[in-house]
């Protein structure tokens, strides 16, 4: 049994917040029926693609466990089948723009007259403002949210990361915010209204930094790099370059073959606790008990100093050296693994964190699977649908079509050409 068998989501995003929030679902068992535009479908199967003639991976890597059925929601013969989803499901999922539903004639009261225990989970760039109807995509996300402004080097432009904090991890919000609104109609049997802001998504992903924001008020930010270099703090969080956000010095450090290979680093976290195995790790004992190193306060304006000397001993050793000298002293580092390097990582395919998965017109491809393990509900990656792939199926075993009925609606054109 899966945790969400029995439960039926019916998927009206795109792109990736909202595909993001269905395969997790989807993953953890539920039905998850992708409605897409006849003929078209989701804009990412086009985009970026790699394989001629085949879905890409940003689709294919976005929408795993899941049936799509082709439907045109203006069409009234497509506004009668969706009328049944909703009948039908327990979750609708969109990500459309604001007011899109609306338009459709499918407002939220519409929603709850068909089935008054129907979740409407949203994602939409901002919350109720002046902003509520601007678009917001990944990296515009970011910026909104505060993430840029203090990514980056104090002397830099800000930067956006590559982790998708603004799409993905505003998915990931909802789909939490989903699971509780199911849990609640338990006691309530009533559906209700799921909102996650993009926004708001990525503030709270970098809300340490709304700490500093309000730290700073009180003083300089002593686990900065520039307050030990006596460089004033400005009115705002800066950006701190590859200090540790939690308030421990920490560092990228360079390793054996930087010079070649752009991944040859570690991070290195010089806690308070471990401070005396550091020492003796880089060859500097006398540095626990010297006048300005012994004491943690002591030692933040020395900073550079000590970085420079961890530097020059990491140097000597490959990134995987390093991890396996500090581990057992239980001194914190990691070695910057490379995206290649991550996918030949025999540990993430045995954890199901990597996945192969077969696919009917390219071939395998690499995915990364459910991040989440339940030993109750093990999650098997399924490959993401084809283009209408399953709309009779749907049309007949969810919505109970048949005979002529059935032929009506396929003829119709509502629901794109029969495969």
């Amino acid at each position: 049994m899966k945790a969400l068998d029995g439960i039926k989501v019916l998927d009206f995003t795109h792109v990736q917040s909202g595909p993001t929030c269905t395969q997790m679902l989807g993953w953890f068992g539920a039905d998850v029926l992708k409605v897409e535009r006849p003929g078209m479908g989701d804009a990412t199967r086009q985009q970026l693609v790699d394989v001629p003639g085949a879905d890409s991976l940003y689709f294919t890597m976005l929408n795993h466990n899941k049936r799509s059925i082709e439907l045109n929601s203006k069409d009234e013969v497509g506004k009668k089948v969706l009328t049944r989803l909703i009948e039908e499901c327990d979750v609708l999922v969109e990500n459309f723009a604001p007011g899109a539903l609306d338009r459709m004639g499918f407002s939220w009261e519409r929603i709850q007259e068909i089935n008054p225990r129907i979740i409407l989970a949203s994602i939409k760039g901002f919350g109720p403002g002046k902003y509520q109807d601007c678009k917001v995509y990944e990296n515009v996300a970011q910026c909104v949210g505060g993430s840029a402004s203090t990514t980056g080097f104090r002397d830099g432009l800000p930067l956006v990361t590559a982790a998708q904090v603004g799409d993905s991890g505003t998915g990931l919000h909802l789909c939490l915010g989903i699971v509780t609104a199911l849990y609640q109609r338990q006691t309530t049997n009533r559906g209700q209204r799921v909102s996650a802001a993009m926004q708001d998504s990525v503030l709270n992903l970098v809300r340490v930094k709304l700490r500093d924001q309000q730290r700073l008020q009180k003083g300089p930010l002593v686990e900065y790099s520039q307050h030990g270099e006596g460089i004033p703090f400005g009115d705002a969080t800066p950006r701190g370059g590859n200090d540790s956000g939690g308030g421990q010095p920490g560092r990228i450090l360079k390793c054996l073959g930087w010079e070649q290979d752009p991944n040859a680093y570690t991070y290195f976290i010089i806690q308070a606790a471990i401070w005396d195995k550091v020492c003796d790790v880089i060859g500097e004992p006398n540095w626990k008990t010297a006048d300005g190193f012994a004491k943690p306060a002591d030692r933040l304006d020395k900073l550079n100093l000590i970085f420079e000397r961890i530097e020059q001993w990491t140097m000597t050793k490959t990134k995987f050296e390093v991890m396996d000298m500090c581990n057992p002293h239980d001194i914190p580092v990691g070695p910057i693994l490379s995206m290649k390097e991550i996918a030949e990582d025999d540990g993430l395919y045995a954890s199901g964190t990597l996945v192969n998965v077969p696919h009917p017109e390219r071939g395998e491809y690499l995915s990364v699977g459910c991040p989440i393990k339940l030993s109750d509900s093990p999650v098997e990656v399924t490959r993401s649908p084809l283009l209408g792939e399953h709309t009779t199926e749907i049309l007949e075993d969810v919505l109970g079509y048949s005979g002529e009925e059935l032929a009506q609606i396929l003829a119709s054109g509502a629901v794109g050409a029969a495969k």
